[in-house]
């Protein structure tokens, strides 16, 4: 077989497994199977790079750094749809419809997903270009970035179009929502609001590999063309599936604008169960004949409308703006406000964002500010109560100093967030950092925690993650701080006794014995998260190796791309974290793999995903290392790709709740060791 007759044959194998996976939910090969095709067609391509087929899966990894997005005119105008809030509105746009048409109209009823608006262009079944909504006129080419979304499918199956468009939504699910937020906070990035933000950023990215590693999702539910094989909507939506293309789980046909109005109430209600967001219904017209009659108005189709749910928003009053720093530097304003009920909780502060979002809103001292709280994870401000401002009143702009250390504030061109680049000297920075170290996923220092720490800084025994293990009996003991009530935490005393300063120093004996892995991730390199953490661990396997690595060798790990592999070469070539490694591996840190951590036992466990929940008798990090020496994946999150979930004592009922519902099996830690063989 030649090289090109053996990278086609890749191509359309690799291909029909990711269908069987994401749209069939039937795989048939392990992922493990997968990445090795997958990797041997990479290594095939790199080699023949002629022979590279427009579907190959390779491009689903991504790797194009685009520094500017074109402008690419749309083929059809991509017009917005009108919206309603009301059952009184959908009335009304029934009414005119059936006005304009004069006979009996049927409806579609489907979801609308709350994401970021695709145009996708298909020329001979291949995915020729996609393009951003933009002003609906033109739009943003990001078909490097669309083609790592392995919902959106390469090359299609059937009997399409030789040339045709579809659009639909790009959209992130809760659980890769939540995952990166964890990701992000874990790096001392904000996070983001909502997932609609997330999908909306992650798309204008200018690393395809950085897109492909958070897990856009997409659905796809209207065609164009001139060639159209159907003359309804309903009936294309169902055709499209043959072709490949992931289409709206839920729709249905309405006879009349009473069932119109029952979908709408039953989603409103339903829509907290499913795994992704959504803001409402879009009611549209059947017939393409009377979508023709209908038309358009200059900004929308009089054919659909968009029935948006509610969310509950109130108006209370700005008291003022908190400037907070995070570890890496990021300043994030924080709006506190006068207490309100909101969907059920009391909101005193929400966050503003950034510089950009603060500016967009135009805020004014004792502004009555809109917050919100419908889909959101979090309480967001969504705009200003113009009819409550003071007639005389002053602007709050974001600041341009470091409020705690006084350095001129830095902006990153690809960057939202304003920061502090007095990292080595500003206060909030190093007791960040330090906190960070003692962390759950980090060191594990359970002894210590935000109030010790802050006593430990304000007296100069840490300045530093190093200073930790030259901490003294004497030093500790005797130690005491009054913290006041504030932010809803009580008033309260911090001191360190004699048990409490024999625990601490217990813990960080303890620690000196937590794996390479999650030393790298607690030393708080920027960008470097868990999951990186443990990549670039397993790739370089020690410290030392790490360090010495240069920006290709670097870029060779995945989920490494520009931005982290130069992150990381400026952590080793600052003379004070050198000297702080140092004094880690004096100490007695853990600077390299153990022999145990780099020999994989058996592939009992191969291609299975294991989700761990609950307490076992050995470290819920030890039991997770035990998975991936025998071949399996642990994964964070429930769903059905999940192949069983490992359950010890106290296990989170909301796990066990969904794994039931989903049919996934739940073993207890007895019956892993049996399937082992340990």
């Amino acid at each position: 077989m030649t090289p090109e007759e053996e990278i086609k044959k890749l191509t359309a194998e690799l291909n029909q497994h990711n269908y069987n996976y994401y749209m069939l939910d039937n795989p048939v090969i392990s992922d493990e199977e997968f990445d090795h095709l997958l990797r041997h067609l990479q290594d095939l391509e790199k080699k023949y790079p002629e022979f590279q087929q427009p579907d190959s899966p390779t491009l689903r990894v991504g790797g194009t750094v685009t520094k500017k997005f074109q402008t690419v005119k749309h083929i059809y105008p991509m017009l917005s749809l009108g919206n309603t809030y009301s059952e009184e509105e959908l009335l009304e746009f029934d009414k005119s419809v059936k006005s304009l048409v004069n006979q009996d109209v049927e409806y579609v009823c489907e979801l609308k997903y709350d994401g970021l608006a695709i145009s996708v262009v298909y020329e001979n079944g291949i995915l020729l270009r996609a393009v951003t909504r933009g002003d609906g006129t033109k739009g943003d080419d990001v078909t490097a970035n669309v083609q790592t979304i392995k919902s959106v499918p390469l090359r299609l199956h059937g009997d399409y179009p030789s040339f045709f468009e579809i659009r639909g939504e790009i959209l992130l699910p809760f659980d890769r929502f939540e995952r990166l937020n964890r990701e992000r906070e874990d790096v001392g990035e904000p996070p983001f609001a909502n997932p609609r933000n997330a999908a909306s950023g992650t798309l204008k990215l200018q690393e395809s590999a950085e897109v492909a590693r958070r897990g856009l999702d997409c659905r796809l539910y209207y065609v164009l063309g001139k060639e159209l094989p159907y003359q309804n909507h309903y009936d294309s939506v169902m055709k499209l599936k043959d072709w490949g293309f992931k289409t709206p789980e839920v729709i249905q046909k309405a006879a009349t604008i009473q069932e119109v109005i029952d979908f709408v109430h039953h989603w409103d209600t339903e829509r907290k169960k499913l795994p992704f967001p959504i803001d409402g219904i879009v009611v549209k017209v059947n017939s393409y004949e009377l979508q023709r009659q209908l038309g358009m108005t200059a900004k929308n189709p009089r054919w659909a409308i968009a029935y948006k749910f509610k969310a509950e928003k109130v108006s209370t009053q700005l008291l003022s703006v908190d400037y907070q720093i995070g570890r890496t530097g990021i300043i994030t304003p924080v709006a506190n406000l006068s207490p309100v009920q909101l969907a059920g909780t009391t909101v005193r502060r929400a966050t503003l964002h950034n510089a950009e979002v603060m500016s967009t809103l135009g805020i004014c001292k004792n502004d009555y500010l809109y917050v919100e709280k419908g889909g959101e994870i979090i309480p967001k401000i969504v705009g200003v109560d113009l009819s409550k401002r003071a007639s005389e009143t002053e602007k709050i702009d974001f600041i341009t100093h470091c409020p705690v250390c006084g350095a001129t504030l830095s902006k990153n061109d690809e960057e939202a967030g304003t920061f502090c680049p007095n990292e080595l000297h500003c206060p909030p920075q190093i007791k960040g950092r330090l906190e960070h170290f003692i962390g759950r996923k980090a060191m594990n220092l359970d002894s210590l925690g935000e109030g010790k720490i802050e006593i430990l800084y304000e007296r100069g025994l840490l300045n530093n993650i190093a200073d930790f293990y030259d901490l003294q009996y004497d030093q500790l003991l005797g130690i005491e701080k009054h913290f006041p009530a504030e932010d809803g935490k009580p008033d309260r005393i911090v001191s360190f006794r004699e048990k409490t300063v024999e625990n601490i120093l217990a813990g960080i004996q303890q620690s000196k014995k937590v794996p390479f892995e999650r030393v790298l991730f607690a030393i708080g390199i920027r960008y470097v998260g868990e999951t990186t953490a443990k990549k670039l661990a397993r790739y370089f396997k020690s410290m030392d190796a790490l360090a010495n690595a240069t920006k290709e060798e670097l870029m060779e790990v995945n989920d490494v791309g520009d931005r982290v592999a130069e992150s990381i070469i400026h952590y080793f070539n600052q003379t004070e974290n050198l000297e702080i490694l140092i004094r880690l591996r004096n100490a007695g840190l853990q600077f390299a793999l153990s022999e145990e951590e780099n020999t994989q036992i058996s592939n009992v466990l191969e291609g299975k995903s294991i989700v761990v929940s609950g307490v076992f008798s050995i470290p819920r990090d030890e039991m997770k290392r035990k998975i991936e020496q025998y071949g399996g994946k642990n994964v964070s999150s429930i769903s059905k790709n999940t192949h069983f979930v490992l359950a010890g004592d106290k296990m989170g009922p909301e796990k066990r709740k969904k794994a039931e519902t989903l049919g996934i099996r739940i073993i207890s830690e007895q019956e892993f060791y049996e399937m082992i063989g340990a």
